[in-house]
């Protein structure tokens, strides 16, 4: 997926509005929204019938910096098969599994 101007525009608004809400920066901000964008399709392909937007965030949150830098990249540059393998070693993870399984089970248990 490609970010286009007007999206990265509306990022970096959302981004400025958030910014006094929390200790995240405004790079931190857009980039996890980046990121999550490229990572979101990664995971419906990869791993179909998991909750796509919980994994998202559960391997957006067990990124390094570096990784979320690569993936926000990749939002405008396209996802390359270094990206699924990006994305796979995170999830692979046994904080990002925890993670899944932390958040995940509310979800299947009140169904």
């Amino acid at each position: 997926m490609i970010l286009r101007s007007h999206h990265i525009t509306a990022l970096s608004a959302l981004g400025l509005l958030l910014a006094g809400c929390g200790e995240a920066s405004l790079p931190d901000i857009v980039a996890r929204q980046a990121a999550k964008a490229v990572v979101r399709p990664i995971i419906v392909e990869k791993l179909p019938g998991v909750p796509p937007d919980l994994v998202t965030e559960c391997i957006i949150d067990n990124a390094t910096a570096a990784e979320l830098t690569s993936l926000a990249s990749d939002a405008a540059t396209g996802v390359s098969p270094q990206t699924t393998e990006t994305v796979v070693a995170i999830a692979g993870r046994p904080e990002a599994i925890e993670c899944v399984t932390r958040e995940g089970l509310p979800l299947i248990l009140n169904g």
